[in-house]
């Protein structure tokens, strides 16, 4: 396992991000899947308020421009429990989602089957450290930005890490699914 670097440029991939560790005892699988892994990635926390949506909140409560911050749904292709990443400004389109894993109809998936699959709880849901591993497609407009904001398991947790390292991970597509 990676240790913490003395400075933040140590990553080749990334020039402003290192491993920073999370609060003790408020790890969780996704920050641990990044650790063990040695992957860059930066942790930010806020506090979550009552009756907010969970991604504009983070976006706004973090400063960060709402194209950058990704949002993880839960989606039905044919039957089949998939992940669809895009901004929280956007809408996730199911059409596409299903074209982008080579199935023909997508709906949202049941919330207590998300949880259940992922580990995670809605809100709290990241494309990271699921698990069971899902099929997973990251909307496009990912790769635009330098690093992404994505969720970090829990309500208030944001993790910051390179596009490509994201898409790695997750062993995902990417393809134009926002809209």
């Amino acid at each position: 396992m990676r240790q913490h670097p003395a400075e933040v440029g140590d990553s080749p991939r990334n020039e402003r991000l290192a491993y920073r560790s999370p609060v003790a005892g408020k790890g969780t699988p996704a920050t641990a899947l990044l650790a063990g892994r040695g992957v860059a990635h930066q942790v930010h926390t806020y506090t979550h308020g009552d009756g907010q949506a969970y991604g504009p909140e983070a976006a706004e409560l973090l400063g960060l421009d709402p194209e950058r911050v990704f949002k993880t749904l839960v989606a039905e292709v044919d039957g089949t429990l998939t992940v669809g990443v895009v901004p929280v400004s956007a809408t996730l389109d199911l059409k596409a989602l299903a074209a982008a894993v080579g199935g023909k109809r997508g709906r949202m998936a049941d919330v207590a089957a998300a949880e259940r699959a992922t580990g995670y709880v809605a809100g709290g849901i990241s494309p990271l450290g699921q698990r069971k591993r899902l099929a997973t497609v990251v909307d496009a407009s990912a790769q635009r930005w330098e690093t992404v904001f994505c969720s970090g398991g829990r309500r208030g947790l944001e993790i910051e890490l390179a596009p490509a390292d994201l898409v790695h991970l997750c062993g995902a597509t990417v393809a134009p699914i926002a809209s």
